[in-house]
């Protein structure tokens, strides 16, 4: 897998991050889904660099100019609810994308640290030979994003997938590097050394979706 880490560069996502680790603005959700959705622009744009380009012509009021546009076919998936504010993000750049949807969730058979990630809902389009973008804010364990690469497969086979988080641990990236196709991308803002027993990314930032949309019960 090929890991693009901007943790180590110094740019506005450091502000970004900043604002939704800290536990006093986190307080304005509203801000905090902003932040995330900020995110996810400054990541779609680095992204961008790395597609497929063909140059056409565009006609203007007093000529014509050549301009090199994008040609992938792109597909973005989120996982919900989390992912919601990260994936507006991206389709405000890739506003002619596709969509696809997935829910994921934790469950804790016997009420302790062990958990399974269920998927229960999902909606997406034929993925055969399109550029596959998941998003998931926060890249805890992994087990997430291999699950909802499961469910996906009977979707159609991408030619390309990218993967697009906010925040990561290590483990949780190695897990997904061992996971994926060798050639899949990791676009992430930050990696945190420190994944707890109970699965949560020290120091990480809390509960993304609790924080972009209220507790649950």
């Amino acid at each position: 897998m090929i890991v693009h880490n901007f943790e180590s560069e110094n740019t506005l996502l450091n502000r970004f991050i900043a604002e939704i680790r800290d536990q006093n603005i986190q307080k304005d959700s509203m801000r905090f889904r902003k932040n995330i959705e900020r995110i996810g622009e400054v990541l779609s744009y680095e992204l961008s660099k790395t597609l497929e380009y063909r140059d056409q012509k565009i006609s203007t009021p007093y000529g014509d100019k050549v301009i090199s546009l994008p040609q992938n076919e792109l597909v973005l998936c989120s996982v919900l609810r989390a992912g919601l504010p990260l994936h507006q993000g991206l389709l405000n750049f890739f506003d002619s994308a596709e969509n696809a949807f997935i829910s994921a969730y934790r469950f804790h058979p016997n009420n302790d640290d062990d958990f399974e990630v269920v998927v229960k809902y999902l909606a997406a389009p034929s993925l055969d030979n399109k550029t596959l973008i998941l998003t998931d804010p926060m890249l805890a364990t992994g087990k997430t994003l291999e699950n909802v690469h499961k469910a996906l497969k009977q979707h159609g086979q991408p030619k390309q997938i990218h993967i697009i988080s906010v925040i990561g641990s290590k483990d949780g990236v190695d897990y997904v590097d061992s996971i994926f196709p060798s050639n899949t991308h990791l676009w992430i803002a930050a990696v945190d050394d420190i994944l707890s027993p109970k699965g949560y990314i020290i120091p990480g930032l809390g509960d993304a979706g609790d924080l972009a949309f209220g507790l649950k019960l």
